[in-house]
């Protein structure tokens, strides 16, 4: 069998993974991407069941719909020039112990709804919470990701932005730590601190008191100006991905799926290919694991890097998930939400198990998602169920199956508040547990990710102990979600492309 040589090789097309391919691409390189499934994406990834379009991950999209945008997927969108399609939407549904929310996205639709439930001086409490971020997310903004180098190097990224950076030294104390003391001293009514809470939790997997400060200022930022909204792209996640394979595809690389890698190929203390798991080998100059943490550890041969193996092996990991995906009749029913998120008991942990739950049904702004009158439907459990209850379970057992329908009935339980024949008006329904999660995700214990608090420092970075072999996604710096993830990408492309390639980029974003 000849052996296929290539410059870069790309190992999974999450977020991550295809930012990294086709900046790299951009670059002049030579890049493959090797997709273990049938579908690139990842957890962005999406499917088809009988005219339906189904998502598996991301359901809440921002700074994709204006530009300048400091979202790091926006960014790279549009050095790849790649338009993407989006649709606006300024309201979204909380079911909360206080009751059922509609809340305007933007300064003006919380403060509302803060004020109609707690009264005016916690409004004015809210406020100068907000007041306190400014300077916190601003000095985000100064320093973007994409400008930041791929190794360990931020005081060199500092000083040469120094002068832009200047104003906002007194808040650059605040990026690298938790969100937790900033909300400590600031924000003592409880209402407030949940839904603070809340929004940590949805976006790192992880309570406040473990979530990066300077995500979660720049989501602020974001979200509570005036004129704030929230994104959809046309198509759904599916369309975030084909575009980024549109990029790549663009400037020569390419993507294989179906090709699950087995390990990764060693030359003496360098990486350089892989072997799949038909036996076919490929060299590359650089390797990039979008595999994460413990994935990546199984994919080193022995004995490579053995303590760092050992560290990757022992990340703690985020809780995993309960799916339902749906596909209905939606004749005669009132209009329903795009999302809905909801909240059992402020008195539990926000992460404690079925305590919280996210609904999003993507057809209601975009038609084209499901047939006609009818609605798609995904709904899950963020980063809550336990994966020990699922861990000895055979998928095809009744065991399995008693417990699956048992532990999605709370879908079903706050679904049938709206639609209470929703059963009866279903075409498809597919439910989802942890095993499903692995499984199509290819994940360590189907988890969000590493529960990597920022209360004790930040991700690792995207370069490794092993010559020629690179990281990015959920697992890198900067952590968890759809901005951080494109970013990672990027600093491992800007590690294989160099300084220059990097900096025309940004001349190119003017960032």
């Amino acid at each position: 069998m000849s052996m296929q040589r290539t410059e870069v090789v790309v190992i999974g097309s999450g977020i991550g993974g295809l930012c990294c391919a086709a900046l790299a691409a951009r670059a002049g390189h030579e890049v493959l991407v090797l997709e273990a499934h049938q579908h690139p994406g990842g957890a962005a990834h999406g499917f088809q069941r009988a005219g339906y379009h189904f998502e598996s991950g991301p359901s809440l999209w921002s700074g994709l719909s204006r530009w300048p945008s400091t979202n790091p997927l926006a960014q790279i969108l549009r050095a790849l020039d790649q338009p993407l399609e989006v649709m606006a939407y300024r309201e979204w549904e909380v079911l909360f112990p206080e009751g059922d929310l509609a809340i305007g996205v933007g300064s003006e639709g919380f403060e509302s709804v803060v004020k109609s439930l707690r009264g005016t001086a916690v409004l004015e409490e809210w406020q100068r919470f907000c007041q306190v971020l400014q300077p916190v997310a601003a000095a985000a903004d100064a320093l973007p990701l994409l400008a930041l180098p791929p190794g360990a190097d931020a005081m060199g990224a500092l000083l040469k932005r120094s002068g832009s950076l200047l104003p906002h030294l007194p808040a650059l104390r605040h990026l690298s730590g938790a969100f937790g003391p900033l909300v400590d001293r600031h924000l003592q009514d409880p209402f407030l601190r949940h839904w603070v809470d809340l929004l940590c939790f949805l976006i790192s997997g992880m309570p406040m008191g473990q979530t990066n400060a300077a995500a979660m200022a720049t989501l602020f930022g974001q979200w509570f100006e005036p004129e704030a909204c929230l994104d959809y792209p046309k198509g759904g996640s599916a369309a975030v991905v084909e575009a980024l394979l549109q990029g790549l595809q663009r400037f020569g690389g390419s993507l294989r799926c179906g090709a699950r890698v087995r390990e990764v190929l060693m030359d003496g203390d360098r990486a350089c290919g892989v072997e799949l798991s038909n036996g076919e080998r490929i060299r590359a100059a650089h390797v990039v694991s979008n595999a994460d943490a413990w994935g990546t550890a199984r994919l080193l041969p022995a004995g490579v890097a053995r303590r760092w193996q050992q560290k990757l092996d022992s990340t703690p990991a985020c809780g995993s998930f309960l799916h339902l995906h749906l596909g209905f009749d939606a004749s005669g029913l009132d209009p329903l939400p795009l999302h809905q998120v909801w909240v059992g008991d402020w008195e539990r942990s926000i992460d404690a198990d079925q305590n919280t739950a996210v609904i999003s049904i993507p057809s209601v702004l975009d038609p084209g998602m499901a047939p006609p009158g009818h609605h798609v439907l995904h709904a899950y459990t963020p980063a809550s169920e336990p994966w020990d209850r699922w861990a000895d379970l055979d998928p095809g057992s009744a065991d399995y199956t008693q417990l699956k329908h048992e532990r999605c009935q709370v879908f079903w339980s706050l679904l049938e508040r709206k639609i209470p024949d929703l059963r009866e008006r279903c075409q498809v329904v597919m439910e989802g547990t942890p095993l499903t999660h692995r499984h199509f995700l290819n994940v360590h214990q189907g988890s969000y990710g590493p529960a990597l608090s920022a209360a004790k420092g930040l991700f690792p970075g995207v370069t490794t102990p092993v010559k020629g072999l690179l990281r990015c996604g959920a697992s890198t710096f900067p952590g968890i979600g759809i901005p951080p993830v494109a970013a990672s990408g990027a600093m491992a492309a800007h590690a294989i492309a160099g300084p220059a390639a990097q900096k025309q980029l940004l001349e190119t974003l003017r960032i």
